[in-house]
């Protein structure tokens, strides 16, 4: 089944009741989905592997993050790249979110749903991948340069029961309620 706006706005229909919606507007929806990693203190070289990849993954160019403070400590200068970034929109996020509800999340080793306590209390869900492997996009014989990634997926919801009630709608494999 594609996810598409026509299954996050039936949303509505589902939680209305329970959650006393008046109108459709008052529904919760995806607003954007943004997708990090970090690269630390890399070489160059890495650093391009991890942009290469993630842009091959979310469709779009990452942009790159830069320190904001210096820290002796770590050897890290202000302004150094620490991290890449990529905020998703309209149909590349539901492109991207349709592909790692149905395609990445089950290639996942050892996978029996995501936790409910990825679920803030603002109704937004943060999602940590271990490896990058797990996307279709990232080729296999490169797998030297396995990195991890965040994906946070940024709704209206005001509650956790709302967003939980709402990505289960959507098809996210949450575990059980225990």
């Amino acid at each position: 089944m594609k996810l598409s706006k026509i299954k996050q706005d039936s949303a509505f229909d589902v939680n209305a009741e329970a959650f006393g919606y008046k109108n459709k507007m008052a529904a919760p929806r995806i607003l954007k989905v943004v997708v990090s990693s970090g690269v630390g203190k890399a070489d160059k070289n890495r650093k391009a592997v991890v942009a290469d990849r993630l842009g091959r993954i979310t469709g779009q160019k990452p942009s790159p993050r830069a320190a904001r403070q210096s820290i002796a400590t770590f050897k890290l200068r202000e302004g150094d790249i620490v991290g890449y970034q990529v905020t998703l929109r309209g149909a590349r996020m539901f492109d991207f979110l349709d592909k790692l509800i149905h395609i990445s999340l089950p290639r996942t080793r050892d996978f029996r749903g995501l936790n409910n306590s990825a679920i803030d209390a603002m109704g937004n869900m943060t999602i940590g991948i271990k490896e990058h492997t797990i996307f279709p996009e990232t080729s296999e014989e490169d797998i030297k340069d396995v990195f991890g990634l965040a994906i946070t997926i940024v709704t209206t919801a005001k509650t956790k029961a709302e967003a939980e009630a709402f990505f289960r709608h959507l098809g996210m494999p949450l575990k059980a309620a225990a």
